[in-house]
């Protein structure tokens, strides 16, 4: 089922980049959007793939922050799913997790996710991912 996200890209329309962060975890996704906001992002969450495809209908995002390890449909997965579809393949992807393991920077990659930053975040390191991938994703025709 294609996502047909609403309207237009904030940061291209000039306003504060606008971010959706994919995580389960109450604590995590706290920490994620005060660090964000207080860097000028605008954000919303989502607690799973579900929350997440009903936000996308509702408002596209400039980036996803994605947890990889979601409850039901992981981070990897809805990834790969969204990458296939043609409405949400251009959104970057920031893949976060607690569980950091060898070879989860490769599984992020090979599944479409343009970062990896590991929990618990370096706020200085979450927030240069995002404005590396939102100005790679502004830069690609």
């Amino acid at each position: 089922m294609p996502v047909e996200p609403g309207g237009a890209a904030s940061a291209a329309a000039g306003s504060r980049a606008f971010v959706l962060v994919v995580e389960d975890d109450l604590h995590s996704t706290r920490v994620a959007i005060a660090t964000l906001e207080h860097a000028g992002f605008r954000c919303v969450s989502a607690a799973n793939a579900t929350e997440a495809l009903d936000a996308l209908r509702r408002e596209r995002p400039d980036l996803i922050l994605m947890d990889l390890n979601l409850p039901g449909l992981d981070g990897l997965q809805l990834t790969r799913w969204l990458k296939d579809d043609a409405l949400t393949r251009d959104i970057p992807v920031l893949a976060v997790t607690a569980y950091a393991q060898e070879g989860d920077a490769d599984l992020a990659r090979q599944a479409g996710c343009g970062g990896y930053v590991a929990k618990p975040y370096d706020p200085a390191r979450l927030v240069a991912e995002a404005r590396r991938l939102l100005d790679g994703a502004r830069e690609t025709p």
